[in-house]
Formats: structure tokens, sequence, C-alpha cells
């Protein structure tokens, strides 16, 4: 691997944004529905528990980083170049089906909320040029776009205070009234909104002094546990059970109460401010797929960007139903969960006996 220009680098501390804008995206919108529905109103001790796995799984990540640069370097150190390069391209996938996700997701809320009659391709076809400036101005405008992504929303937190008056805390009683089965079954089903920090394992060269940007990378999973703690909080406080069954995006239906004398619905200024969350994730994974191409099979970043984001500009609008892109998150949950807490696990264990084996030697 070519070594990475300084000037292309991005400071440790601006790991904490990147990681925490991967996970804070459109799966907050309605999350709370699926994890009730497996562990009621316990679901809340399933946030905390998928909060200290993805720090597990990242706490392995930068055990391997610090052996090798990057997952690509990893697998060939592991497989080889050839296996190693089936298992890159396997990723490229995995990216891009994650992109296909979170836009098809988000394109649909804003169908059902505010254009019933939208256009799906030309807003996808307007969206994507937006994405590919973005990603074609490299990794450093990505992760400024990041920052400004988790600044910008921030009064939004002030904002669901005003459903206060209208909660019940009384809900969550009797606490622990669900079994450690379906706890854990709720933390699966978190698993589709806490994807998204395993894409430093593609962008790690790009930080200056990598190594110290690990505690960065923690501080940034642990402030998107607290927001998916304080919204668990407030969700399950103001429904009850049986109506956060028939409420598809909890977290904007609460917003539907927030009035001030000059805007009367809130919700609709919380669906554009979403579009700030949206794109840096979504160009995140698609630079990271462009960069593994890159890396995998020598094509030049900016020609991969542009058929990635023609393959997903054909793909998109054929996604017409809820059912449809039901199917599509339930399954990036199986799929992030089998990478995430089964497959870098194992990568982990494989390059220790690897090295182990060479030191030997």
């Amino acid at each position: 691997m070519q070594p990475i220009k300084v000037q292309r680098k991005i400071e440790p501390f601006i790991v904490f944004f990147v990681i925490a804008s991967t996970q804070l995206g459109v799966g907050m919108l309605g999350f709370q529905r699926i994890v009730a529905a497996s562990a009621g109103y316990d679901a809340w001790i399933s946030v905390v528990i998928a909060g200290i796995a993805t720090n597990t799984v990242m706490f392995l990540i930068y055990k391997m980083l610090k052996e090798e640069a990057d997952l690509v370097s990893i697998h060939q150190q592991v497989f080889g170049k050839w296996l190693g390069g089936m298992f890159n391209l396997l990723f490229v996938v995995y990216f891009g089906y994650a992109l296909l996700t979170v836009a098809r997701s988000y394109i649909e809320v804003v169908q059902v909320w505010m254009f019933p009659d939208l256009n799906v391709f030309w807003f996808t076809l307007f969206f994507f040029i937006l994405v590919f400036y973005v990603v074609n101005s490299g990794f450093r405008v990505i992760s400024g776009l990041s920052f400004f992504s988790i600044v910008l929303p921030l009064y939004l937190i002030l904002v669901f205070l005003f459903i206060l008056p209208y909660t019940d805390f009384r809900n969550f009683l009797p606490i622990y009234d669900h079994s450690i089965k379906e706890i854990l079954q709720a933390t699966k089903d978190l698993t589709v909104i806490t994807l998204g920090y395993e894409t430093i394992l593609v962008f790690y060269p790009f930080i200056k002094n990598g190594q110290k940007s690990e505690k960065w990378a923690h501080f940034g999973l642990l402030f998107t546990t607290f927001i998916y703690l304080y919204i668990t909080f407030l969700t399950f406080a103001y429904f009850s059970e049986e109506q956060l069954k028939e409420t598809i995006w909890p977290t904007l239906s609460m917003l539907k109460i927030v009035q001030f004398p000059f805007i009367e619905r809130f919700e609709y200024i919380s669906i554009v401010n979403w579009y700030i969350i949206i794109i840096p994730n979504v160009c995140i994974y698609l630079w990271c797929a462009s960069r593994l191409l890159k890396r995998t099979v020598n094509i030049q970043q900016r020609k991969s960007v542009v058929g990635l984001l023609f393959i997903l500009l054909f793909l998109i609008p054929q996604l017409e139903t809820r059912y449809q892109v039901d199917v599509l998150n339930d399954y990036i949950q199986k799929i992030g969960f089998a990478v995430n807490y089964l497959y870098i696990p194992l990568l982990f264990v494989l390059l220790l006996i690897v090295k182990k084996v060479k030191n030997k030697r």
C-alpha cells in the first residue's frame, strides 16, 4: 500500500465524529418498536448490552490494526492474496448493501411523511450527485461533514424534552420482567442501528497517529449508546406497549407534539435535518466500498464510485413497498450481526494464530 500523504489524513479526535455519524442514521427513527417487540420495556437493558458489545468489537479491531494497516492487509496476511481479495470484495458488497438500506429507508420516510407522490428515481439521482461530490472530494471532506452531522442536530436532544409532560415512567415497572433470551434477542435486533463503526477497518490509514484515536473511537460509541438510551427511555415513557406496536417511526411521532409560534409541524424540520445526518453515513459506506475496490482490483476510486452509484440508482426505485424495505432492513441486520460479532472476532483470532506461527518460524 502506498503511504498516505499527511495532508489527506484527519486528526485522531475527528474519529469521534466519524464513528458517531456512522451509527446515528435513519434507524434512530424506528428502532424502539423493533426492540420492544422482543423484550418489551426491558429493552433499555439491550441498548446497554449493545453498547458494551460494540466497544468490545472496537477493542478487537484496534488490536488488529496495531499489527496491520487496514482490512485489505489483514485479509492478505490471514488468507493470502487471492482468497483475501475475495473477502475484500464481499466487504464491498456488504458496504454497498448497507448504503442501499440507509438511502432507501430515508427516502421511504420522506415519501410517507412529506411527499407521497415523490419520484424516487429523480430524488435518488439528485441525492447521489451530492454524495458523489462529497466522496470525490476525499475522506477529509467526509469527516468534516461527519462533524457537522453531529454538532448541528444536537439541539434535537433538548427538543425531545417537550414530551416530558406527557410521559409516564411507571411504564418501566416491573423492571427485568423478561428472560435473558428475550433481552439478548432485542440486543441482536439493535444490530441494524449499531452498524457502521467497522468502517474504521478501511479508513484507519487516513488517521494521523492511528493508535491515539482509539479512545476517541470508544467515546464515539459511548456517545451513540447514550443517545439511543436517552431516546429509548423517552419513547417507552411516552407510548404504551400497545401504542408502540402500531407506530412505525416512534421518534418522529413524538416530535409531532412539538409546536412553536412560527412552526406548526416540527417533524418536517426534523426530517430535513436528518438529511444532514444521513449524507455522511452514505458517503462513508460508499467511500469504503470504492476504497476496497481500488486496493483489491486496482480500479480508480472515482470510477468505482460512479459505477456503484449507477448500480444503486437502478436498484433503489425497484424497492417500492414497505414490505420490501422491511426485508432490506432484516437482511442487513442479519448480515451486520454476522460481520461484527462473528467474523471480526474470528478474524482477530486467525490473525493472532498467523502471527504466532510466523514468529516461531
